[in-house]
């Protein structure tokens, strides 16, 4: 499985919506309701699965599914 498709997977688990509602363009807070909490669970739960640590300074960066996606592809 690819990175994108174990991604919306990730996402959609942590955020309690259907996969079919999250893709690249997908802004985490408004499409996706999240919130800070979550937005610190998919964070772990991100790299755990990916394998990567997200500094914390990174976080106010990422908006998108996509975001999260160019810095686990190292963009």
């Amino acid at each position: 499985m690819e990175n994108y498709e174990k991604l919306v997977e990730l996402v959609a688990e942590n955020l309690g919506v259907d996969q079919d509602k999250v893709n690249e363009n997908s802004d985490l807070f408004e499409d996706l309701n999240a919130d800070s909490l979550d937005l610190v669970e998919l964070t772990m739960a991100i790299e755990d699965e990916f394998d990567v640590e997200i500094e914390d300074d990174n976080l106010d960066s990422i908006k998108t599914v996509k975001d999260i996606l160019n810095y686990i592809n190292g963009k």
